[in-house]
């Protein structure tokens, strides 16, 4: 009998594994749901494996979180518009891409979002617009151009004083990355890793057809596009079909853009197709900030990588070279 693991809101893996093979626990890591998937010879493996994977899940929040008063990245955010922090080579490099991500998408997606100040309430009490200069104040220290990296000395600096980042938008995605990356080097012949919708996969199911997600419509969970194979990669669904709010009848969500300090409007979801989740996760938030069009075509000039964009219509777009099968 086929078993269901569930994306976030949008869509479903359907994966048929067979007892025997597939083991599978659900935990809370990074202050969010993870459902670990992996196919091993007996039960003993399979948890030795998911333990595997948390450890390295643990790692990474620790190196990234904010959260977190000991880790280098708030080590960065207390140095803002003082001192240069000399960091680990892997969090080094996750800055760099994070920055080449804000220069493709034109600032869209940004880590200095951590810096805004949270004047839009998405607990159902807000009623009018904030003021044009509150809006405005709220982004003042954001800005990816601020982040400077010193390659030579392996050093991060933010500098303006106040000015933060965080990793909310990518954190997942990559921990999903590297926790597949370090169970395929043990030998794991097949797996899901299912970061509150920042899904990885890698291999076959055991009778061999790849894994399949069905996309689905928030707006109607009971209607499905499509089902869609996933070949080794990833998947990453943003949406907001919880956190909106609606003011003179105009829908906003929790998705603001960093670069005016105003919510995204006209989408409820993305879904982005990536080989890696890092690179999806990013995108997802990114396209949802750009909107329909402009989004769209960003997606259209990278390769190997594939969008799906439904709007608050309900209405679905998609990247040129995908097909869903219905």
């Amino acid at each position: 009998m086929p078993k269901y693991i569930c994306i976030g809101i949008f869509f479903l893996v359907f994966s048929k594994l067979e007892a025997q093979t597939a083991y599978r626990q659900t935990l809370k890591l990074m202050g969010s749901r993870f459902d670990i998937s992996v196919i091993a010879n007996d039960s003993l493996e399979g948890n030795s494996y998911i333990n595997t994977s948390v450890g390295e899940i643990k790692r990474i929040e620790q190196l990234i979180s904010s959260w977190d008063a000991n880790s280098q990245t708030s080590e960065i955010n207390r140095n803002a518009g003082i001192n240069p922090v000399k960091v680990d080579k892997e969090l080094f490099d996750l800055i760099e891409r994070a920055l080449a991500i804000s220069k493709l998408t034109d600032g869209a997606f940004d880590i200095s979002y951590a810096s805004m100040d949270h004047i839009w309430k998405f607990d159902g009490l807000m009623t009018e617009m904030p003021s044009e200069e509150s809006i405005k104040a709220s982004v003042a220290k954001v800005g990816y151009q601020n982040i400077i990296l010193d390659k030579n000395r392996q050093t991060v600096y933010l500098k303006l004083k106040g000015m933060k980042i965080g990793f909310g938008a990518i954190g997942k995605g990559y921990a999903a990355d590297k926790a597949k990356q370090l169970l395929i080097g043990k030998g794991v012949i097949g797996g899901i890793i299912n970061a509150s919708g920042d899904m990885n996969t890698w291999g076959r199911q055991p009778n061999g057809d790849y894994w399949k997600v069905a996309i689905t419509n928030p707006l109607n969970k009971k209607n499905a596009f499509g089902l869609l194979p996933i070949k080794n990669g990833a998947v990453v669904t943003s949406g907001n079909y919880e956190k909106f709010v609606t003011i003179n009848g105009k829908r906003y969500s929790h998705i603001i853009d960093p670069r005016t300090g105003y919510p995204s409007s006209g989408i409820i979801s993305v879904t982005v197709f990536a080989p890696k989740a890092e690179l999806a996760d990013a995108l997802a938030t990114s396209v949802f900030v750009m909107g329909i069009e402009v989004g769209l075509n960003r997606i259209n000039q990278l390769p190997k990588i594939e969008c799906i964009i439904i709007d608050d219509k309900g209405s679905i777009h998609k990247s040129n070279h995908i097909n869903i099968n219905k």
